[in-house]
């Protein structure tokens, strides 16, 4: 949790950490001085103090919104630094760190760097921070990092962020249904009012208009039917009509709008009817998520739920990354994953992934599938879960799980 930030820096030896801003959203600056609308700047925080925000001075009413103490590049004399260093703007950025380390009394010791920007930018300041500043250690991270290990477990208030991004997605859901499900059929496809095919792509516009009406904003929907949806990350073709009795996978996650927490949902609908090897496997998965869910258990390694999927899954001769790691078709997945301000966070829940546990606070998804794109199906089940203090496993999505949305044919 965020308050375990402190705790967290000095188990990594770090004095300050600072978070670049940019144009794009950055999970990190929102993790550490929350939603702040800034274009540029940073955030800084030395260890056992509140976080900061340096900005340009255009941005300074956007980051007094935060709350926090603020500063606009000119208190540290940014600009007279520009001119002593003839206009060199990474010697300049170089000078005004060092000004702001001082004035924050971190006379030494380990800074993390974290944030966006540009790569190329963000090498070159680096090398010359080590240049300049020899009694500093700046570094980066790799694998769990400090705002990873952070966001393994939620606080009430960011659940209650979360649940709010989940109703709101589950209507969406529902109205997607009923969008479809209130056109007409000729000839096995669904026809829009002016006698023209229903396409993905006009669904997709259909769902990103009904998050926005909800200040949600879509991330990458997946919308993919027969074939492309045995390819778990297609995203659809939007030029294609919607037909009938082709499983269609619609994974949904969105964000609060302009950035922030996520829902993830995936559910497989057929058009009016499912062939008979569609609702077979439908059938496969749906029990692949029911075991998952009950080998679920407070403080168990997040590995044996995977496990358990695998073991159903291979008994009935589908390929898994266990039994066949370089198969592009079966299970080719991992069963699920953490969700918040990123859309794929820890814990893990994957058969090689040993050291994740289920603890209170995680959210999580639980998401099997099965993907044959030869045979022109793929198949996904996905809920997002909280885990309880009392260590219980409550569903964020109860919008329904059947398979076939029924329409009226036409002609």
């Amino acid at each position: 949790m965020k308050s375990e930030l402190n705790n967290l820096m000095a188990e990594r030896g770090f004095e300050a950490v600072v978070v670049l801003a940019s144009h794009d959203y950055s999970s990190a600056l929102d993790y550490l001085v929350g939603s702040v609308h800034i274009t540029g700047g940073m955030a800084w925080k030395k260890r056992d103090a509140d976080p900061i925000l340096v900005v340009n001075g255009m941005e300074i009413e956007e980051a007094r919104a935060s709350g926090l103490t603020c500063y606009t590049y000119s208190d540290f004399g940014y600009y007279e630094l520009v001119a002593q260093h003839n206009n060199d703007p990474v010697k300049a950025m170089t000078a005004l760190w060092g000004v702001i380390l001082e004035r924050m009394g971190v006379s030494s010791g380990k800074i993390g760097i974290y944030g966006i920007g540009e790569n190329n930018q963000i090498l070159a300041m680096t090398d010359a921070l080590r240049e300049a500043y020899p009694r500093y250690q700046f570094v980066g991270e790799s694998g769990t990092t400090l705002f990873d290990q952070a966001a393994l477990t939620k606080s009430s208030d960011e659940i209650g962020r979360i649940k709010s991004v989940a109703e709101r997605t589950n209507a969406v859901l529902e109205a997607t249904w009923d969008f479809i499900s209130g056109h007409s059929v000729v000839e096995e496809v669904v026809m829009k009012d002016n006698n023209t095919p229903l396409t993905i792509g006009d669904i997709k516009r259909f769902v990103r208009r009904a998050l926005l009406d909800r200040d949600l904003e879509d991330t990458g929907m997946i919308f993919a039917q027969g074939r492309d949806g045995g390819f778990p990350h297609s995203r659809g073709q939007d030029e294609m009509a919607l037909r009938l009795g082709q499983p269609i996978v619609f994974d949904l996650f969105p964000r609060e709008l302009g950035g922030g927490y996520h829902h993830d949902v995936t559910r497989t609908w057929c058009i009016g009817y499912a062939p008979p090897d569609v609702h077979e496997l439908y059938q496969q998965v749906i029990t692949a998520f029911d075991i998952a869910v009950e080998s679920y258990g407070i403080n168990k390694p997040t590995h044996l739920m995977q496990e358990a999927v695998q073991d159903y899954f291979e008994k009935l001769g589908h390929p898994t990354l266990r039994n066949a790691p370089n198969t592009q078709f079966g299970y080719t997945h991992s069963l699920g994953h953490g969700l918040g301000l990123k859309i794929h966070e820890r814990p893990r829940i994957a058969h090689n992934s040993q050291e994740d546990i289920f603890v209170a606070g995680n959210v999580i998804t639980i998401e099997p599938g099965l993907y044959y794109p030869d045979k022109g199906m793929g198949i996904r089940v996905e809920d997002s879960f909280y885990i309880t203090e009392a260590a219980e496993l409550v569903s964020l999505t109860p919008f329904r799980k059947d398979l076939v949305l029924p329409m009226v044919q036409k002609g």
